[in-house]
């Protein structure tokens, strides 16, 4: 999200952005995630700014809207906010309070939210003291026909092989883990959305291209430059960073929202070193 130094919407702020993204190869735009501070915005705010991404993506991309909620019923309201948006899908975390539904409660929470809402949905698996076994997300895939895939976010390479050997044909299997962009695509998962696709988008689909032409030297060596560009991050102040990098190849600087960190000069060195090596 493109916020000022008060926290303010920045208008035109996001078209900056997805434009970006877009030139740089990006098969699909994901607003409302974590990255995005989808979890900061007022019922207002995504309405307004799901329009506005929506509207930026003309058409190039298919679009998917972030629902970063506690309950089904926040879940169906915000996805109502939607209505006359072509949204190819839903990328939904599973309830994110110290509580959580069992395996049955949870099937229901995404059942619910797909039959009231007729979007697919992406399983978005981030939440640390609500993470979902494979088999529960298998269960809700094959229960559940709204639910066509997930978005694996742990950094176990073992749950994303089980997916992907286990899933139906007809399942996406995605990644939201940054430094096992590689292994991941050598292992047939379909695509990743992360923090670095909206840092550095062209580097992800040339890895992408790398290991669909077998060229696993260039693979490889677009690893490691990227593992050392994240290395140079911490997650508590991530989006900052990934504002910072936007930044260093051409767009507005934006800021965090309060009380999230901005990104601070030792981080700024750190990453633009990182980011020649990675551009070389």
């Amino acid at each position: 999200m493109p916020f000022d130094k008060n926290g303010d919407l920045v208008k035109g702020g996001l078209k900056e952005q997805i434009d970006f993204i877009i030139k740089s190869g990006a098969n699909g735009v994901v607003a409302g995630g974590s990255t995005g501070e989808g979890h900061t915005l007022t019922d207002g705010e995504y309405a307004s700014v799901m329009r506005e991404a929506y509207d930026a993506t003309a058409g190039r991309v298919p679009f998917l809207a972030g629902l970063i909620v506690q309950s089904t019923r926040a879940a169906i309201e915000r996805a109502n906010m939607l209505k006359g948006m072509n949204v190819v899908a839903l990328q939904v975390t599973p309830v994110h309070y110290l509580f959580k539904p069992d395996a049955d409660a949870t099937i229901e929470h995404f059942r619910t939210i797909a039959d009231a809402t007729g979007i697919p949905i992406l399983i978005y698996n981030v939440i640390p003291w609500n993470y979902l076994s494979v088999d529960l997300m298998l269960r809700i895939m094959d229960e559940v026909p709204g639910v066509i895939g997930m978005k694996q976010s742990g950094g176990d390479l073992k749950s994303l092989s089980d997916l992907l050997l286990r899933c139906k044909s007809e399942n996406v299997v995605l990644s939201g883990v940054d430094a096992l962009l590689y292994p991941g695509f050598c292992m047939g998962m379909h695509g990743a959305i992360s923090a670095l696709t909206s840092a550095v988008p062209h580097v992800v689909v040339q890895i992408k291209k790398a290991v669909e032409t077998n060229d696993h030297k260039t693979g490889r060596d677009l690893h490691f430059k990227l593992n050392a560009l994240w290395n140079t991050m911490n997650h508590d102040n991530l989006p900052a960073c990934i504002k910072y990098i936007q930044h260093l190849q051409g767009v507005r600087m934006f800021e965090p929202r309060a009380p999230m960190m901005r990104v601070t000069e030792q981080q700024k060195v750190d990453i633009k070193a990182a980011m020649q090596h990675l551009m070389a």
